[in-house]
């Protein structure tokens, strides 16, 4: 299969908003982190022990979809250049290996994404009580 110099500049903008969405999540739970810090510190319980335990794994999957994002982002510029050059079968192996990075963030943002959902419902169920 060929690819153009243009065909890896297509995934510039998604992987670039991908990122960005990466960025606020961990910017959020950075300060549910801080705050839960705060209120064990003050206050030591069991709930509060497993939230922060459960945020430690959000931002070790963040962390991972993060790097598989640059990545995956570094690769589609390295298979632009190798275009450029004119390996073209080279740069076509790149890209496609930069399109399993790109999956690979996405499967970690499905995986926190549910574990975020579990926790907010673990904290609904102990309001309806």
């Amino acid at each position: 299969m060929q690819i153009s110099l243009t065909t890896p500049a297509l995934l510039f903008p998604a992987i670039s908003l991908l990122l960005l969405a990466y960025t606020n999540r961990f910017l959020a739970i950075a300060a549910l982190i801080r705050n839960l810090s705060a209120q064990y510190v003050e206050a030591p319980t069991p709930k509060t022990k497993a939230q922060i335990s459960n945020l430690r794994r959000r931002l070790t999957l963040i962390k991972n979809m993060q790097l598989m994002g640059i990545a995956a982002l570094f690769l589609c510029v390295l298979s632009m250049f190798v275009i450029y050059q004119e390996f073209n079968f080279a740069g076509s192996l790149i890209f496609g290996l930069s399109l399993v990075l790109l999956m690979i963030s996405l499967a970690l943002s499905i995986i926190e994404i549910q574990i975020s959902v579990k926790a907010l419902n673990i904290q609904l169920s102990d309001m309806e009580k």
